[in-house]
């Protein structure tokens, strides 16, 4: 076992056994009868040599990391009387002679990876009280011969991949409590001898496929007892039943997602009522007094979640909804027919954090009260018929985060104190009649802000440049004027720019060259003038560009999203010409030619001009060129001429030998990359990335790199010299990236050499030694580090493996390929906000953390299972798609199997080669066997304890992994304990 606490340090022969921490003996044999180790933070596997105490009556182990299967001697243990295992990962099936613990009464195995079908030994443990296997991964149909344990109470197999219908004899089972089966694969109807269970106080049956009605004497005659009912997200119908009120223990009833039909009874006699969630239904059926039974709500006094909404609900929202318990935490009447004004008294429910009436009939204005709610983060309103003025007290909210107010009828000014709203992120009051200018104020942390369909006046605020994670933009059919503000450019992040509809002019600003993530754009009906810029051309996720009924004048561009005539739309532009034929605009006419010059003549006129322009050009650039020689001469040693490069494709094919073979050291998924020597001042020799223009995102890959390269710089990240982005001699787009050549190669070569057959210098290594690994290691945990935590913005890279791990001439690693990164929107939030283009991102097999294939989205934890997966692959020379890897093994706990015994068993067998060469002594010599049996346990030592690291990094729950800046200073200290600056009993 792995004991990171030391709480096994004291079980030494020093001390009796019974005495050890988490032992408990019999008073008359002193044999051990309880085993209690919970949340102790061990991992490994459980020993089958448990099965010698045979007197062991109580085995507490949850709350840890054991791995592995449960033991089959587990059945060895006759006198067990509780089984404790939850929360760990133990894996493989639950042990067949399990019957034979005939005195079982608690068996608790929920939150692992156990597989299988339920085992029906399980039947024949008579005395069993309690049985938990939820949160696994088992499968098939619930054995009909559960019902035979007639002692039981609880049982819950949520959370797993069962199907199949509930069997019949479930309703033998007159003891039980807790009735737990949801989130599985269910189907069905509800047997009527579950309902013969009277002493039942939880059903927890949600997300499954079972059908059918509730029956008219459910809290009344058939569960007395009932405290929590949840059913939903199934497909029951017909109405609720009005006896629930009858139970009056109840705490949380939930039958949400289904389609229950009719009026909601009175609940006034559930007073100890904590959730209530009827919402997704089609109850109310639109009737006047729907809601009358929120007014039986008033006895709730522990009320904490309200959630009705998308139903039929009609009628007049309740005056007494003010009046509801000041617990209430959330608010949901969302998608109805309601009617009324929104009282006054909401200003009560001091508690409320979420506040919702959306798309409903709702009147009259907004209560200023509102602003009373100091833990409101969440309020929506829109979609009503709601008037007058947005209350300034909605300033004074500063926890609100989202605020939609779109769709009704407001007006007057956009109160400036919605700037105290400190950590807004998504403002929405479109499609109302607000006036006046949009406040500066306003515009300080949003991410999405829509004020579009209003009578807004004046100009765009200048400040607008500070939302750099401004992701969506929309501000049409207003009144404004004015220019377009240069501080737009500023908001890299924008994917959705609306300005259309306004009284706008002037050019579009230089400025916007910068909003390279741009997806959709719309500018028309302004005053817009002078020329559609060049810049558009490139952007390459441009989808829809509407610049029509402006008065741009000169030549459409042909290229990018300007290749589409369905893409773009120039209308009403009658100055405009050229363009691709289905825009169907005149074409360009030369100057010469307005002016009545005779085609010949503009001919000679023009070849007379370009010779003349010709000489001037040549003789300013022999000029330039003897300045700058005599500039490079006065400046030699600097790298200035280096990284201010302007290379051409020509350049580029010459320093590569026209992309040679010869010359090629890689190839990705979105290009090649071949080494290059560039001779414009003196040889120096640089790799060069090729994008295959024809792969399915590989521009994005090229924006990205030099996006993330051109504002970050460290040690640890490979240095991008220059971007080429032309044409090829065949008249074909070309983009390339130029970097610093590493001229040790990648991580990939040197770990797995052997297997390779890559040829090395003969002036170098054939393998990597621990030291070597170690610091690779910190080298790229540091450079993840900067990125997550140290930049002005956090960066995920979100494709870490050894070939995107590079060694220069000493050795130093280096991260690079960044055609995958991605910026995290607001650094400020404890849980970062994601690209919302992640659920492209694939990154590589066998790194790609599991969430992403599972529809997550980008985050840094990401990239700390990448990092773990590249550890271990370091540690033990495997890749994570080796064969050996299949079914439920991984990398990942193939080394957490080892820990912490047989961690060297496991490792790359020229890493231990070099390991045992390197501490080798005199074995003649006493002195020199201590020391290499020092240097030998030392070494394992940190060879455990970098396996734990890895270990840690590639946990399956996100945020149970390591933070970078944590795995920096682990390693750094390993790395003490491996040069012997730092005693073994200090390491991590």
């Amino acid at each position: 076992m792995t004991d990171t606490l030391g709480i096994l340090s004291s079980w030494n022969e020093s001390l009796h056994f019974c005495h050890w921490p988490g032992i408990t003996c019999g008073r008359r044999h002193q044999r051990v009868t309880v085993l209690d180790l919970q949340s102790s933070r061990l991992a490994g596997h459980l020993s089958p040599h448990i099965g010698n105490l045979s007197f062991l009556r109580i085995l507490r182990l949850q709350n840890n990391s054991f791995s592995h299967t449960i033991p089959p001697e587990i059945g060895r243990l006759f006198r067990l009387e509780r089984l404790i295992l939850y929360n760990n990962s133990f894996g493989g099936h639950i042990p067949f002679n399990i019957s034979r613990c005939c005195n079982l009464q608690y068996l608790r195995l929920y939150g692992n990876t156990l597989s299988g079908e339920p085992p029906t030994e399980i039947a024949s443990l008579s005395k069993l009280q309690e049985l938990d296997f939820g949160r696994n991964n088992f499968y098939g149909k619930i054995p009909p011969s559960f019902g035979n344990l007639s002692s039981l109470q609880v049982l819950s197999a949520s959370g797993n991949n069962l199907h199949g219908g509930i069997p019949n004899s479930l309703g033998q089972l007159r003891s039980l409590v807790f009735f737990s089966l949801g989130e599985n694969y269910l189907n069905g109807t509800i047997p009527p001898f579950i309902y013969n269970l009277s002493s039942i106080k939880v059903i927890y049956i949600p997300q499954n496929n079972l059908h059918g009605t509730l029956p008219p004497g459910l809290g009344h005659t058939i569960f007395p007892h009932l405290e929590i009912f949840v059913f939903h997200a199934n497909q029951f119908t017909g109405p609720v039943p009005a006896s629930i009120s009858n139970a009056s223990n109840l705490l949380l009833f939930s039958i949400a997602g289904n389609k229950f039909t009719g009026k909601v009874p009175s609940l006034a006699r559930l007073s100890n009522l904590n959730w209530l969630d009827l919402q997704e239904n089609n109850l109310g059926n639109n009737e006047e007094g729907g809601l009358d039974f929120v007014s039986s709500l008033l006895n709730c006094t522990n009320l904490e979640v309200l959630s009705v909404g998308v139903n039929n609900f009609g009628g007049v929202l309740p005056e007494s909804i003010s009046n509801l318990s000041t617990k209430l935490r959330s608010i949901n009447f969302l998608d109805n027919q309601i009617r009324g004004n929104i009282p006054i008294g909401v200003g009560n429910l001091i508690n409320v954090e979420r506040l919702g009436f959306s798309a409903n009939l709702l009147a009259g204005t907004i209560p200023s009260s509102i602003g009373k709610l100091n833990k409101l983060y969440e309020l929506f309103l829109n979609s009503n018929e709601l008037s007058g003025s947005v209350p300034s007290s909605l300033g004074n909210l500063t926890s609100l985060s989202t605020l939609l107010l779109q769709s009704n009828q407001l007006q007057g000014n956009i109160p400036q104190s919605l700037g105290g709203c400190r950590f807004m992120l998504y403002l929405d009051l479109s499609h109302n009649n607000l006036s006046g200018p949009i406040p500066k104020q306003v515009v300080n942390l949003l991410v999405e802000l829509d004020l579009s369909r209003n009578k807004l006046t004046e100009s765009i605020p200048m400040e607008v440049g500070n939302l750099q994670h401004l992701v969506f933009l929309d501000v049409s059919e207003n009144k404004l004027s004015s220019e377009i503000p240069q501080s737009l450019g500023s908001c890299t992040s924008l994917r959705s720019l609306y300005l259309s509809g306004n009284s706008l002019q002037g050019t579009i600003p230089k400025s916007l060259s910068s909003l390279r993530g741009i997806e959709e754009c719309d500018l028309s009906h302004n005053n817009l003038s002078g020329i559609i810029p060049n810049y558009l051309e490139s952007f390459p996720f441009l989808q829809n560009l509407n610049l029509s009924f402006n008065d741009f004048e000169g030549a459409v561009p042909i290229q990018g999203v300007f290749k589409n005539a369905s893409a773009v739309s120039v209308v009403g532009n009658t100055r405009l010409c050229g363009g691709i034929p289905h825009l169907r605009l005149p074409k360009c006419i030369s100057t010469q030619a307005k002016r009545g010059l005779s085609p010949k003549l503009n001919l000679i006129i023009s070849v007379s001009c370009g010779v003349v322009g010709l000489v001037l050009v040549l003789l300013l650039a022999l000029l330039y060129r003897s300045r700058k020689a005599r500039a490079l001469k006065s400046t030699s040693g600097s790298s200035l001429g280096v990284s201010l490069l302007k290379l051409s494709y020509g350049d580029l094919l010459k320093a590569t030998d026209g992309f040679s073979a010869s010359n090629l050291i890689g190839a990705g998924s979105f290009g090649s990359v071949y080494k290059g020597i560039l001779n414009q001042h003196e040889e120096r020799n640089v790799a060069v990335k090729v994008l295959n223009l024809q792969t399915s995102r590989a521009s994005r890959s090229f924006i990205s790199e030099c996006e993330t390269l051109k504002s970050i710089r460290h040690r640890n990240l490979v240095k991008l010299l220059t971007a080429c982005s032309s044409i090829d001699f065949q008249g074909n787009d070309f983009k390339a990236l130029v970097y610093e050549f590493m001229v040790n190669g990648s991580l990939d070569e040197w770990l797995h050499i052997s297997a390779e057959g890559v040829d090395r210098p003969t002036n170098l290594p054939k393998n990597l030694n621990l030291t070597q690994r170690v610091n690779i290691a910190i080298d790229v945990a540091c450079a993840l580090d900067y990125l997550h935590n140290c930049s002005h913005m956090p960066k995920v890279h979100c494709d870490i493996k050894p070939n995107n791990i590079l060694l220069n001439s000493d050795m130093t690693a280096c991260v690079g390929d960044f055609g995958l990164a991605r910026y995290l929107r607001d650094a400020s939030c404890p849980s970062p906000l994601h690209d919302s283009s992640s659920n492209v991102i694939k990154g590589t097999i066998g790194y790609t953390p599991p969430e992403y294939g599972m529809g997550g989205e980008v985050s840094t934890y990401g990239d700390v299972y990448s990092y773990g997966i590249l550890l271990l692959e370091m540690l033990t020379g495997k890749r994570p798609t080796d064969d050996m890897f299949n079914g439920g093994m991984d990398l990942h706990n193939f080394v957490m199997m080892a820990l912490p015994e047989h961690v060297r068993e496991i490792c790359d067998p020229l890493l231990v080669q070099i390991v045992e060469s390197s501490s080798s002594t005199n074995p003649r010599s006493n002195r020199g066997n201590h020391a290499q049996n020092d240097q030998r346990k030392r070494v394992v030592e940190c060879l455990t304890s970098i396996a734990r690291v890895g270990v840690a990094c590639s946990v399956a729950m996100p945020r149970e992994r390591k933070d970078m800046s944590n795995v920096v200073a682990e390693l750094s200290l390993i790395r003490d304990v491996l040069t012997g600056t730092r005693t073994p009993r200090e390491c991590p």
